[in-house]
């Protein structure tokens, strides 16, 4: 489970940002300076704002095996609950172009469908997604925008001064009033709220 040790993640003691980048590479950092810290230390997955349980018992090597499990057994719950668990098939598809096969379970007339147009099934979705996109306006994004820096502040800043206001304004898509309610926070919690808050986390 490679993957999941990739994951983009933060980590703050407290409400001071103590480690960002990858899983394995926050929890390590962590377990390093575990000693000198003050608070409690908590880690966010920086894609949804979910905190992520790090065991940091042990060596480097019971941690890597520890989080490799982890990473096994929520592949292992999306499965069994029928989600996609965003695997690549590694017979299939073109990765180092970016391209990667997954499952996808259509009904037998949606198929008959794809397979009448031009260029085959795999164009016909790429060129149906896009679609959706742009006639989407950019309102996914900026919901899970939103839920992410949600989760994010709803389990590090409930205490702070006008929490419940800066939440009204973030989904209420009001982002310079998001801005100004978290004027007087911890800069590392207000900064980071702001970088989630952002429709696109990669810029694109």
């Amino acid at each position: 489970m490679a993957d999941y040790l990739s994951i983009p993640c933060t980590a703050f003691a407290g409400t001071r940002r103590i480690a960002s980048g990858t899983l394995i590479d926050v929890a390590l950092a962590i377990k390093a300076a575990e000693t000198g810290m003050d608070g409690a230390v908590l880690t966010f997955d920086d894609a949804s704002g979910a905190v992520i349980d790090l065991d940091l018992r042990g060596t480097t090597a019971d941690i890597v095996t520890r989080l490799t499990e982890q990473g096994a057994r929520g592949a292992r719950a999306a499965v069994a609950k029928g989600e996609r668990t965003g695997t690549p098939v590694k017979s299939r598809g073109r990765p180092k172009l970016g391209v990667v096969a997954r499952e996808v379970t259509l009904l037998p007339r949606h198929w008959e469908w794809l397979a009448r147009q031009s260029g085959g099934a795999s164009q016909a979705l790429r060129r149906l997604v896009d679609e959706a996109r742009r006639a989407d306006g950019g309102q996914t994004d900026r919901k899970v925008a939103q839920e992410r820096t949600y989760n994010f502040l709803s389990a590090l800043a409930g205490d702070l001064p006008g929490y419940e206001e800066a939440i009204r304004a973030l989904f209420a898509g009001e982002d310079v009033s998001f801005a100004e309610r978290m004027a007087t926070w911890p800069p590392d919690v207000r900064y980071h709220a702001l970088v989630l808050s952002r429709p696109n986390l990669s810029g694109e």
